[in-house]
């Protein structure tokens, strides 16, 4: 039985209808639902990882066989693309794009902050994300926000699409490279504070990286931060600001 569907990114979950069901393997198995399913999935996500998941993998975890689960989606595909939108779906605090006295500026920030948690949290969102349409109604709903949100800031129609980008692009890399971060970091058993030491004093001692290292310090002290999770966020809060003065720019630019 194929896990993966042929011609993935040419079709979607949210495109075929959700009743649609083969019911392959004879009854529909009690006890199950899509939503139980959707779950279970995005929970071995988080604990194993995307290259281990499986269907047979599910299965076990909910205790049915494979057959039972290919009752309600038909592929793989079909259940990666459910939890991708589950995900979205932890997004519960968008700020609200009509509220004329709220100033966009907080809002954009608001966006953005919630969705590097995300991919944060869900390591597997990303590689996801860039795999299949974004078209379930959690993301949708995300992407509307954002949408309005901009609108907010005066930009030109032509330059909307292009704001968006340059923050949901820069958000996007920074929490994809933040949450591999953690996850290298988790499977040493070490925390991100004494990962970082090993690291920084294992660089600082070869030849070859030991120069570019002693350049940056000073840089790395101005920044500031007593902890990983306080250094990248500062480099996350400037880099947004840079971004948002940028719009501001070019707002007054006309």
């Amino acid at each position: 039985m194929a896990e993966t569907a042929e011609g993935a990114a040419h079709r979607s979950v949210w495109l075929e209808g959700q009743a649609r069901r083969r019911g392959r393997g004879g009854g529909q198995p009690s006890g199950l639902d899509r939503d139980r399913i959707t779950e279970a999935t995005v929970r071995l996500l988080d604990a194993e990882g995307l290259a281990k998941f499986s269907m047979r993998r599910l299965a076990a975890e909910l205790n049915v066989t494979a057959m039972s689960v290919y009752w309600y989606v038909d592929t793989k595909d079909d259940l990666l693309e459910l939890a991708l939108d589950s995900a979205f779906g932890e997004l519960t605090a968008l700020p609200d794009p009509t509220d004329d006295d709220a100033d966009w500026r907080e809002q954009l920030r608001a966006l953005a902050t919630q969705y590097r948690e995300l991919l944060v949290r869900h390591p597997w969102l990303s590689p996801l994300a860039g795999r299949y349409l974004n078209i379930g109604p959690n993301s949708v709903v995300f992407s509307r926000t954002v949408q309005r949100v901009v609108l907010r800031t005066g930009l030109p129609a032509h330059g909307v699409t292009g704001a968006i980008s340059a923050v949901f692009q820069f958000v996007y890399g920074y929490g994809t490279i933040e949450g591999h971060f953690f996850a290298r970091v988790a499977d040493t058993g070490l925390t991100p504070d004494e990962y970082f030491r090993q690291a920084m004093s294992a660089t600082a001692g070869a030849p070859r990286t030991a120069e570019i290292l002693e350049e940056s310090m000073n840089l790395m002290a101005a920044r500031g931060g007593d902890t990983v999770a306080e250094m990248m966020s500062r480099d996350f809060t400037f880099a947004l600001d840079l971004l948002i003065a940028g719009i501001e720019a070019m707002v007054r630019r006309g």
